[in-house]
């Protein structure tokens, strides 16, 4: 008999199928760093390409990935990382509480830097435009 028993190689795809569907949406997270980013209804862009993620949260503590930094080490790094990857796209995520003047002055130490591809990230849905309550 020379057939070829086909039962047990099906067993294994099962199992791996099962794993690879199970560990994919862990691995669609880009950084461990917690922000609640502001909504908009502008169309996502495509996360297959390399990039950068430069991070912002609500204390104003800075982060390249999962990595802090302070204010005085990011532009030295930001030129490094530029130096090694001219056209690398940067996206940068900001808390929605985090000052605008915080999250321009980050833009530009990046633009500084030499990286003439930065982005802001933001979560899909409707973005709110009503205008925030004044300080008192």
């Amino acid at each position: 008999m020379a057939d070829i028993n086909v039962t047990p190689l099906v067993d294994v795809m099962l199992v791996l199928l099962i794993i690879f569907m199970v560990t994919a949406p862990m691995m669609n997270e880009n950084t461990g760093v917690k922000v609640d980013l502001p909504t908009s209804e502008a169309p996502p862009l495509d996360p297959a390409e390399e990039q950068l993620v430069l991070s912002i949260d609500k204390t104003g503590h800075v982060f390249i990935g999962d990595k802090p930094f302070t204010l005085e080490e990011l532009p030295g790094k930001l030129e490094g990382i530029a130096k090694a990857s001219p056209d690398l796209p940067v996206f940068l995520r900001a808390d929605g509480e985090v000052p605008y003047r915080q999250v321009a002055a980050l833009l530009g130490v990046a633009k500084k830097a030499g990286m003439p591809r930065v982005g802001l990230v933001f979560e899909p849905g409707t973005g709110d435009l009503t205008p925030a309550k004044a300080p008192q």
